[in-house]
């Protein structure tokens, strides 16, 4: 039972072990983010003892949440190259192969995650033994839930370009207003709601808890500093938040491996070099 999916996993992460462009592609990105929304944190993060960590920890788990669901368009590139095939018809479940698929992206996307925080940490940020494996914990949590989410987009479009027009309008409105760039606090009162549903608010304010210790910290100062969040009374706090995340991740994953169970792969389209095939 766990053989084919140690087997799957193994192989993405060679796969992804020698593609060196997507790593240094993840790393610039992270870096010119940083190097931008740096300006509108000092400006905007008052009161803060460290501004930039605030931004550092939001780029952290929005680097995690990206990789974990772009990262569901391999599955689409196997199945076109004519690897994914053959494991289709090998005698193992299919519940197998997304299990395996899921937690792959999972484990990239927490590495890669784990590579900026090494950065973050020449930056200042400092994390302790029991806050780092909590972080971990989180990462594991918010890799799992988002590459369930994008396994089940890949197994829905069945073609690259729509999964890569589908990811990008799913995901930049949901980082943008998570308050990994800019603080929730900022935004206008107009899309408060928007962020109050979007789930990437809540992870990004339970690992900003986490990375910043803001354990002591009196509820109303969480508050301000768009870790907790009031809403119409109910104040929502940051492990709160993270119980969100698990209850998403359990149904994310129910609904990608439920759907990949049922998918025809058989009009899978790749877009690649100005033609399908």
């Amino acid at each position: 039972m766990i053989r084919p999916i140690r087997a799957i996993l193994m192989r993405n992460l060679i796969k992804f072990s020698r593609d060196r462009m997507r790593l240094i592609f993840t790393l610039f990105m992270s870096g010119i983010f940083l190097f931008i929304f740096s300006f509108v944190t000092r400006s905007t993060a008052a009161g803060l003892d460290h501004p930039m960590n605030y931004l550092i920890s939001g780029i952290i788990i929005m680097t995690v949440f990206q990789t974990a669901l772009n990262n569901s368009m391999n599955i689409l590139e196997d199945i076109t190259s004519g690897f994914m095939k053959e494991i289709l018809v090998a005698p193992i479940a299919r519940w197998q192969i997304a299990t395996g698929q899921v937690l792959s992206s999972t484990t990239i996307a927490v590495l890669q995650g784990c590579i900026i925080i090494i950065i973050g940490l020449f930056m200042g940020l400092k994390i302790d033994l029991l806050h780092g494996v909590l972080m971990a914990g989180l990462m594991c949590l918010v890799g799992l839930t988002f590459s369930s989410l994008g396994l089940f987009l890949a197994a829905v479009t069945k073609e690259s370009t729509n999964f890569q027009l589908l990811i990008m309008l799913v995901s930049f409105p949901l980082i943008f207003l998570s308050g990994a760039y800019i603080p929730t606090t900022m935004l206008p009162a107009i899309v408060k709601p928007i962020v109050f549903l979007n789930p990437l608010t809540y992870a990004t304010s339970s690992f900003r808890f986490l990375a910043l210790h803001m354990d002591t910290l009196p509820r109303a100062a969480l508050i301000k500093a768009g870790v907790a969040f009031s809403i119409h009374g109910v104040t929502v706090m940051p492990q709160m938040g993270a119980a969100l995340m698990l209850c998403l991740g359990a149904v994310f994953f129910a609904l990608c491996v439920n759907n990949f169970g049922k998918a025809d792969f058989s009009r899978v389209k790749v877009f690649k070099r100005g033609h399908h095939r």
